[in-house]
């Protein structure tokens, strides 16, 4: 069993990253190719990453014919009618929360939902916990201008479930009941495991959650120019309220209703788009490689080539990787992290109890795969039409990661800015976003507090002989010190680089957890050591290398940039030309940027980055798995052995696990 669940895995990462080590068809030399750093660019999954604040910035192709008319260079909802959106979703959000509230009397209740959800919903829920507004909104600007190197980032999200399907959803729902530490402790020593599985779950669920908060204060900041203190306060007392009253019952609905939400937003965004291409995907595809504003941006902002060379398709080359993923061994890095990250990630480990049996379990992972995929299906449409009929110069000159490319493009085919039918269609748009903003955050809160409050408080402390009452006091009293938490850390972390707190839950995720989970259900000799083992050297492998990787800020980097601008622009000035007023201020700013980051380091004390990828998974991945064979070998435990037949005979038949409460 464990050498074909093994060889399903091995395709399963194939599939994923056969994509990213692609080699353009007509690469030119890439030693000019200017992207966006990753403070500017929002990397997906699930990356998990959120939209960064709009920075106005010139359209780079002076020669370039003029940007689609009637867009303004800035995204300027209608106040008034965004905001109406946002308190309706607020509003029903918060119905569900006192209905839930009404029903919620149990640990089980707070923590599954009673294991009363069905399969479909479970599946519309799992959706929605993991399509992001990074997702929803990054991906898009990424693919309008990147091309095809976007599409491959929406890739590999929609094979992330497979892993899951194939491998461990049946056998989790089987052998767990509220978290992943019930899982790894049902053979093994319970009080250490339990610890370092509530560890590693705190570790990803906060750095995950925490880029989700930068996310809302910024998308906030940037739409309706509310304060970011203000909204990362405003969605940390919705998501408090939502998982402290409503527990796993409203954090459900809440995803399933941000789920429909975004699906009803981006099929006919995508609708739109072709409606307008005359629904001829070909001729679209065409019009694309044909548009001479795509062709200007390729050349001049992202090949550098000042002079066209002669017989080279610009056009073409949109359609073609390694733009932005240039890397291929970064490129295969990421694609592990997505293959396996998933189903590792806690808080949708934990959906797997919410329903009654195995069967819905599986059904609820076919339906949220077939609405990921199709989801990101449609994110490539929305991000070659945002190209095309927006231009690449228009988004980066109002986000230079291209994270308002979806709220542009809402608005001009609603109508135009200004217009009223352009004004609700980015309302609309907006309100979602924020919606997908509160569902996930609330995900990520109650999988954490279930952690500390089940694992930590009521198996280690009280031993298990806590009531429910108790239990439930101890969940809630938990969830508002994470989300008490969570607030703080977004306030602290506005200027911080959110691509890293994502890499690193997804990397987490991918070497600790995952191999945890997989050889605890199919390896009878894995024990206690191996779990620990998978557990510390996974978290601990991700997170060293993520903090000397390229994704952290360097602040030597910055200045050492700053004086080669200045220098340049200075000896043009001896030369004996005459500086423009834009070259003028570019000096005073580099002048400034070079003062206040000249002999700084990275949060760890470093000038420049050590490990290369931007993305550990390659190697933390390996490691934790490897720690995890080398530990279980070890230190050799028969009882973990002897047990392996009953958790065996539970992840197959079910039996043992408890009932569905009935609501």
């Amino acid at each position: 069993m464990f050498t074909k669940l093994l060889s399903a895995l091995t395709i399963t990462i194939l599939l994923t990253t056969a994509g990213f080590a692609a080699e353009p068809a007509k690469a030119p030399a890439q030693t000019g190719v200017s992207a966006p750093s990753p403070a500017q660019a929002v990397q997906a999954p699930a990356t998990g990453q959120t939209p960064v604040q709009a920075v106005a910035a010139p359209a780079p192709a002076a020669s370039a014919p003029a940007p689609a008319s009637g867009v303004p260079t800035k995204v300027k909802p209608n106040r008034a009618i965004t905001i109406s959106m946002f308190m309706g979703i607020i509003g029903i959000t918060l119905c569900v929360v006192v209905w839930a509230a009404r029903q919620t009397k149990s640990a089980s209740d707070f923590y599954t939902a009673g294991g009363g959800i069905t399969g479909l919903q479970n599946g519309w829920a799992i959706a929605g916990d993991y399509m992001s507004a990074a997702s929803f909104l990054g991906m898009s600007g990424l693919i309008s201008l990147y091309g095809i190197d976007g599409f491959m980032y929406a890739v590999g999200p929609m094979f992330s479930f497979i892993a899951i399907l194939l491998v461990i959803a049946e056998p989790c729902r089987n052998a767990g009941k509220f978290t992943l530490g019930d899982i790894l402790s049902f053979r093994t020593s319970p009080k250490p495991v339990r610890a370092v599985a509530a560890l590693s779950t705190v570790t990803v669920s906060l750095f995950y959650l925490i880029a989700q908060m930068v996310g809302a204060g910024k998308l906030m900041q940037v739409l309706l120019d509310i304060p970011y203190r203000v909204s990362v306060i405003g969605v940390g007392i919705l998501m408090v309220a939502y998982v402290v009253f409503g527990g796993m019952k409203a954090t459900t609905w809440v995803q399933i209703i941000k789920a429909g939400l975004l699906m009803s937003g981006t099929v006919l965004l995508a609708f739109l788009v072709m409606l307008k291409a005359g629904l001829n995907p070909v001729g679209f595809f065409n019009d694309i490689v044909g548009n001479q504003l795509i062709q200007d941006h390729i050349r001049l902002t992202v090949l550098k080539d000042a002079v066209p060379k002669p017989g080279f398709d610009y056009g073409q080359r949109f359609m073609e990787p390694g733009l932005f993923l240039k890397n291929p061994l970064d490129q295969i890095s990421l694609g592990i992290a997505w293959a396996l990250g998933a189903a590792g990630l806690p808080h949708i480990l934990m959906r797997f109890f919410t329903v009654p049996s195995a069967k819905e379990a599986r059904k609820s992972i076919v339906i949220a795969l077939f609405i990921n995929s199709s989801f990101f299906f449609l994110i490539n449409i929305i991000g070659f039409g945002a190209a095309l009929y927006l231009s690449p110069q228009l988004i980066s000159s109002v986000d230079k990661g291209g994270n308002m490319a979806t709220l542009l493009l809402a608005q001009l085919l609603g109508g135009g800015a200004g217009s009223l039918g352009g004004d609700m269609f980015l309302a609309f748009i907006c309100a979602v976003a924020f919606a997908t903003i509160l569902a996930v955050v609330s995900g990520l809160v109650l999988a954490a507090s279930a952690a500390i409050a089940h694992d930590v408080y009521v198996n280690i402390i009280m031993d298990g002989k806590a009531d429910q009452h108790t239990q439930v006091k101890v969940a809630r009293i938990t969830s508002l010190f994470v989300g008490l938490a969570a607030i703080v850390m977004g306030l602290a972390a506005e200027k911080e680089n959110v691509v890293a707190l994502v890499a690193l839950a997804f990397a987490v995720a991918a070497s600790g957890n995952f191999p945890a989970v997989m050889l605890s259900l199919f390896w009878k000799r894995f024990n206690t050591a191996g779990v620990i083992s998978a557990l510390l050297v996974g978290t601990i492998s991700a997170l060293g290398l993520v903090v000397i990787s390229p994704v952290m800020t360097y602040p030597q980097k910055i200045a050492d940039d700053a004086k080669k601008m200045i220098v340049t622009l200075e000896k043009k000035q001896a030369e004996g030309a005459v500086l423009t007023e834009k070259e003028m201020k570019t000096i005073e700013k580099a002048t400034v940027d070079f003062k206040k980051n000249d002999g700084g380091t990275s949060m760890v004390g470093l000038k420049e980055a050590i490990f290369p990828l931007k993305n550990p998974g390659i190697v933390s991945a390996p490691l934790g798995l490897l720690a995890a064979i080398i530990g279980t070998l070890l230190f050799r435990d028969r009882r973990a052995e002897e047990m392996f037949d009953e958790i065996e005979v539970r992840q197959i038949t079910g039996l043992g696990i408890s009932k569905a409460s009935d609501h």
